[in-house]
């Protein structure tokens, strides 16, 4: 015997159907790998969870899920006044995760804007100790200094800052042009330097030639001599004065003539 089903049965199936899935969906949770899931029951905390497939009591136990992975949160830019009163503007990235997802929870309310707003009040802070000059320089040491204060205040919210990075430093105008007019005058002073300091290395090699020559006549003479072999060469005009040891220009001639002579006898037999 067929039994009929009113409109009245179907909308009370229909509406069984809602609750069931309702509940159903309130109390299974799957949660991935890299996730915990904080349970409180009646708002009290009764433990952490997961991974995997989770039951909680319906409308009793409430679920916060938790990402236990690497989080970055984007510095936006920060006018900061330098030790040395200058204006800069500068940004960095902080690099988080989550240890402990009970105080996590439990000790602060939105983790990640209080670390946003943490980074940001302590990078004006140390920023403000230090001169432009070392902010240029030492970024890694800057780095490192912010990252254990920030890390230091929010160990105790389950936290653990692994590192912070400062992106970009932008300077005014005109301290850009002054720098590069200070390293300009750097390269300048340097170039002196060099420069002086070959001049007194020539100086210093010219005088101990000097003394060698005043105690060999002769040698200046021969030296005198490979001068006038060397300007022949090019088959340039010579113009030749007299000099000690040389009685007249033309025996000065022919005792360069002479000297080259010899020069190229000497080449040769060293070919052969």
């Amino acid at each position: 015997m067929a039994v009929a089903i009113g409109p009245l049965e179907i909308f009370g199936i229909f509406l069984l159907l809602i609750i069931v899935f309702t509940i159903l969906s309130r109390s299974i949770r799957i949660v991935r790998e890299w996730e915990r899931i904080v349970v409180l029951r009646l708002g009290k905390f009764v433990g952490i969870r997961g991974p995997g497939l989770i039951l909680l009591v319906p409308f009793v136990d409430r679920g916060l899920i938790i990402d236990m992975r690497i989080n970055t949160i984007d510095v936006p830019k920060q006018e900061v006044i330098t030790r040395d009163n200058v204006t800069i503007r500068i940004d960095a990235a902080v690099y988080y995760r989550v240890i402990d997802p009970e105080k996590a929870v439990l000790r602060v309310r939105d983790y990640n804007y209080a670390i946003a707003m943490l980074a940001q009040t302590t990078m004006r802070d140390i920023i403000g100790q230090i001169e432009l000059d070392d902010v240029l320089t030492k970024r890694d040491e800057i780095n490192k200094r912010i990252q254990s204060i920030i890390d230091e205040v929010t160990e105790p919210w389950g936290i653990k800052v692994s590192m912070v990075t400062l992106k970009a430093v932008e300077l005014p105008e005109g301290m850009i042009r002054a720098m590069a007019h200070q390293a300009e005058a750097e390269r300048i002073r340097r170039a002196r330097i060099i420069e002086a300091e070959a001049e007194r290395t020539a100086a210093k090699i010219l005088s101990e030639a000097a003394l060698t020559y005043e105690a060999h006549p002769i040698a200046l003479r021969l030296r005198e001599l490979q001068t006038y072999v060397d300007i022949a060469k090019e088959k340039n005009v010579i113009v030749i004065t007299e000099s000690l040891g040389a009685r007249t220009a033309t025996e000065a001639i022919a005792t360069a003539f002479a000297a080259q002579k010899a020069s190229a006898s000497v080449s040769q037999e060293t070919a052969k």
